[in-house]
């Protein structure tokens, strides 16, 4: 396959990319097609990676209104009415419906997606259904699972013991919740449980940590440090920290210097979290979010997840990264002309050195021939108009093409 007119990676040039045996085999602007060779005209638009969810919660999917609509707008009435949803659950119900979610995200372009699934389940129910649905569906994206204990690690029934038997069942990372345990000290020992279990299995961590407004929320220098501590370093994520929105400047000061020392990944779910926070809250009114613009320009690696999709956290989402993007930018008062055009790392390279699989990821020769072909010559275009994903190609097969829908004026 040859593809030509692409401005990979945004870049203001235009050149040509070569794919043989799934992999890109050479990238200059003078190729020609070879006697039978597929080809695709990339008419000046811009060529990307793959889009790359951080994070979601693939088991609670398409679940809004499940018992009962989340009126309140709360991470807790959230958890509260999920907590009554899963004891309905199936594998067949649960399969079903991250399907379809995982669909429409690879018609969006994505193919890496992180999803979290719940452990404080005896039955471990969703995790079964996603594990066989990670198999099923790996020629078309690559899914990693990690183990979430949703309500607890040391304040739910068995939630050790839960945690550990996902891990041994197949997740791919370990995860936590610190700030809903029931005091500090359960949080911090969830926390350094949670992390030995990763050095226990080789497994990478992601953990909701300080996903609340409450500035004495501080589970975040405990996974840095033992981050650090351990080695693991880059293996460990950091998703949400919306606490961090309110703590004083004199301590987020100190605390950048140890995120910088750990390595930390950090995930932001612009739209979910900017719902979410400032619940309890009159004015002035809190935005629910981390520090992303003050995290990336210490050179801290920070990317977007969609976080829910139709649940009881957010009652929108539709798979489309650009969502989460518009919401991140804005928030995060990231307007600048260069800023808009750089966003899209935020869905790709960046959210590929999350889920530690950078070394397989990007435009270049000798990786696999993963891509997205987006319609628009600019990304500041593309994502101020949310502009169709044209191609998503994978291994140098097209999983999907998109006509862009046609206008007529009558007038």
């Amino acid at each position: 396959m040859l593809i030509t007119n692409v401005h990979i990676n945004n870049q203001p040039e235009t050149t040509a990319l070569r794919i043989i045996d799934g992999k890109f085999a050479a990238i200059d602007s003078k190729l020609q097609p070879n006697p039978g060779e597929e080809v695709i005209d990339g008419h000046g638009k811009v060529l990307l990676p793959p889009f790359v969810d951080s994070h979601i919660h693939l088991d609670t999917t398409l679940t809004a209104g499940q018992p009962e609509w989340n009126e309140s707008g709360t991470l807790f009435d959230g958890i509260r009415i999920w907590s009554e949803r899963k004891k309905s659950l199936t594998i067949a119900d649960v399969k079903e419906r991250a399907k379809k979610t995982l669909l429409k995200q690879v018609t969006n372009g994505i193919q890496y997606v992180r999803s979290h699934v719940d452990t404080t389940d005896p039955d471990l129910i969703a995790l079964q259904a996603l594990l066989e649905l990670k198999e099923e569906v790996k020629d078309i994206v690559d899914l990693q699972l990690v183990a979430f204990p949703q309500e607890g690690i040391l304040s739910f029934p068995n939630g050790k013991a839960l945690l550990e038997q996902a891990v041994k069942e197949g997740a791919d990372a370990v995860g936590g919740v610190p700030h809903y345990e029931f005091n500090q000290q359960y949080g911090a020992d969830s926390v350094k449980y949670l992390v030995s279990l990763a050095e226990k299995y080789d497994k990478l961590v992601d953990v909701h940590c300080d996903e609340i407004d409450d500035p004495n929320s501080r589970n975040l220098e405990v996974l840095a440090t033992q981050a650090y501590e351990t080695g693991l370093k880059d293996r460990v994520t950091a998703s949400h920290t919306t606490a961090m929105g309110s703590y004083n400047d004199a301590y987020t000061y100190k605390l950048f210097r140890l995120l910088g020392m750990a390595e930390l990944n950090f995930v932001s779910n612009p739209s979910v979290n900017m719902h979410l926070g400032g619940r309890f809250d009159t004015y002035p009114k809190r935005r629910g979010l981390t520090r992303i613009k003050e995290l990336n320009e210490a050179g801290i690696n920070v990317s977007f997840g969609e976080d829910d999709v139709a649940d009881p956290w957010n009652p929108l989402g539709c798979g489309n990264m650009l969502d989460p993007l518009t919401m991140g930018v804005y928030a995060g008062q990231l307007m600048g002309y260069q800023q808009l055009q750089d966003s899209f790392k935020f869905v790709t390279y960046h959210g590929a050195k999350t889920l530690h699989v950078n070394d397989q990821y990007g435009i270049e020769v000798g990786k696999p021939a993963n891509c997205i072909i987006l319609d628009g010559s600019n990304f500041y275009d593309i994502l101020n108009e949310h502009r169709t994903v044209l191609y998503n190609i994978r291994h140098g097969k097209v999983l999907v093409e998109t006509k862009p829908a046609a206008t007529k004026l009558n007038f």
